[in-house]
Formats: C-alpha cells, structure tokens, sequence
C-alpha cells in the first residue's frame, strides 16, 4: 500500500468531506477514520495506533479541544505525525501546538496546499524506506 492513512478531527461535515475527497485525489492519503470531538478523536488514536499514519486536527471543536488531540497522543510512534489545520493558526497557536507535539499548523483559509504538500512529502518519507538493503545492514531502533 502506497498511500498514507489519515484519521481526522474535524467538527464541520463540509469541512471534512471536502478535506477527505482532497486528500485522497491530490495526496494519496487514505482517509481511516473521523471523529468530531476531542474524547472521539483522542480515544481511536491512542486505541487503533497501527492503524494511522497521519492525523489533521482542528483545534477548536464543538466538544473540546484539538489541544487535548495532540497532549494524548504525544507517545505516538515517531513516523506517525500529528498536524492542525484551523482558522485560528497565529504565531502564539503555533508555538503552542507544537509544544503538544504537533508536527506542523496549518491556516485552513491560506494553507491548505502547504498541507497537501506536507502529505505528499509524508507520503515519500514512509515509502521511501531502503527495502532492497540485507537484513542484517538495515538498523533497528533501540528500544528504551
């Protein structure tokens, strides 16, 4: 499978089904999962972790925070990345995000083809992995 599976939180339906036709024509992303609020979202992601590779978060949602999205995923595996999409990306929400953990922040009304392109470069990284090497040449992470 070449293609990046997303799960996002996101409380507006045009919003997210704009965003899950985009992501699967442009960017190749496989869409997994949805969730609206903060105890939804957070609860498949730290549920189902081998089941995403990318997660989009609003940050503001009719039931809670995308805030609490990111804190409760914060031990996710390092190839799993975590980005907010919001209205509401100013300097200061940005430092915050990623002090959560987020992997980048994206403005919904002028960066959504940063995001696309921040998929598509996601998309290289996870497939881009050296396959061909003998097992014994390719490093393992140590666990800790």
């Amino acid at each position: 499978m070449n293609t990046v599976r997303t799960f996002i939180v996101e409380d507006n339906p045009t919003i997210r089904e704009n965003l899950v036709g985009t992501l699967r024509e442009v960017a190749r992303c496989d869409p997994v999962g949805q969730a609206e609020s903060e105890a939804e979202g957070s609860r498949w992601l730290t549920d189902n972790p081998s089941q995403w590779d990318l997660a989009i978060v609003d940050l503001f949602l009719k039931d809670g925070t995308g805030f609490s999205v990111l804190e409760a995923c914060r031990n996710r595996d390092p190839m799993q990345k975590m980005v907010v999409l919001s209205n509401h990306a100013t300097p200061a929400m940005r430092r915050k995000c990623a002090l959560l953990g987020a992997d980048a922040v994206f403005d919904k009304a002028t960066e959504v083809e940063d995001l696309i392109d921040f998929c598509l470069r996601h998309r290289q990284e996870r497939f881009r992995r050296p396959s061909s090497l003998p097992a014994s040449s390719r490093q393992t992470p140590l666990s800790h």
